[in-house]
């Protein structure tokens, strides 16, 4: 199972370093400001991971969800505080991000095993 972080890992930065590799100075910016806004400020960097694993799941984002998810992993997050968010994710999301919520589950297991 372990093998999906693998995957998305090596498809994320293969991707990333095609995209950034355009040199495009807008796309540049936007992945600067994203990085910048998970940084420590008046709320720490967990619960920023924490909010944007919210945020993405409402969107239902699978890609956004694994990233922080692995976030949280390597801040060492509890798994009942991200499963605690999770919930906030459901409620306001709905019944439609139940799929995401079990491709949560299942990516959070492999991360898990990857230890």
């Amino acid at each position: 199972m372990s093998d999906i972080v693998d995957e998305f890992n090596a498809y994320r930065s293969r991707m990333n370093d095609k995209i950034l590799g355009e040199n495009s100075k807008l796309i540049k910016r936007i992945f600067n400001l994203d990085s910048n806004a998970y940084q420590a400020g008046v709320l720490d960097h967990k619960t920023k991971e924490l909010l944007g694993l919210v945020a993405s799941t409402v969107l239902r984002c699978d890609d956004c969800i694994q990233y922080h998810l692995e976030e949280c992993h390597k801040e060492n997050i509890p798994k009942a505080a991200v499963i605690e968010s999770l919930e906030i994710a459901t409620l306001v999301g709905g019944t439609i991000v139940i799929p995401h919520l079990r491709r949560a589950f299942e990516y959070w297991e492999a991360l898990d095993q990857k230890k």
